[in-house]
């Protein structure tokens, strides 16, 4: 187990994943300050949490976050006169909440980091995926009149998926199922399923796209 502070958030981060974020109550400027005065960039991580469904943003007890987050890494930050922080930062791996601690100026948590286990059909059903998607962006592309969700995708399973699942328009509870999904080829197979469903939508609503272009973008450091 290690301790780490926790950041409630009203969405889902990924590994692999790099994320803008902009800090402005008191509790998690006190974070961001703590994790600047690390010596060590590697060594500036903290745990974001998806806020549970009836919970407010800024609500930070122990019932109100998911057990499985992601332990991400603050890469960049910029500081405001005002005392607020822009900030960026990129998942490194899952993680489950063991234990909380809501005595401190902000949430903090012992936890556990989870791997993704390597398993041989992860390569298959990554090809998989990703010929879904291609499908899927060439569909929505033709809806949109022009090219969408451009880019390169990661050709490691696990870190296509994480990819995939940050691209792709999800509600919050299907982009946490996808994030607690044990495996890479659990998680490849949900995600080409999902496709599928958001493919046969847009032929039923040509008019109603099923997705927009997510405000994330993967990186592989």
């Amino acid at each position: 187990m290690t301790s780490v502070p926790l950041f409630p958030l009203n969405a889902v981060l990924f590994p692999g994943v790099a994320t803008p974020l902009h800090i402005f109550e008191e509790r998690y400027r006190a974070l961001v300050r703590e994790l600047l005065a690390v010596e060590t960039g590697f060594d500036r991580v903290f745990g974001i949490v998806a806020i549970r469904e009836g919970y407010e943003v800024g609500h930070h007890g122990s019932q109100s976050v998911h057990r499985v987050g992601t332990l991400v890494q603050l890469t960049e930050a910029e500081a405001y006169d005002d005392g607020r922080f822009d900030i960026e930062v990129i998942g490194r791996q899952r993680l489950r909440v063991l234990e909380h601690d809501s005595s401190g100026p902000f949430l903090r948590g012992e936890v556990e980091l989870l791997t993704d286990d390597d398993e041989a059909d992860a390569v298959l059903e990554a090809e998989r995926t990703l010929a879904a998607f291609e499908k899927y962006r060439l569909q929505l592309s033709e809806l949109r009149g022009g090219p969408v969700l451009a880019g390169a995708m990661p050709h490691d399973p696990a870190y296509l998926s994480y990819a995939l699942a940050s691209t792709c328009l999800l509600t919050l509870p299907q982009r946490q199922a996808l994030l607690e999904a044990e495996t890479a080829t659990v998680r490849l197979t949900m995600l080409r399923r999902t496709l599928h469903e958001e493919m046969r939508a847009m032929r039923a609503l040509p008019s109603l796209p099923a997705t927009e272009v997510a405000r994330t973008r993967w990186s592989p450091n």
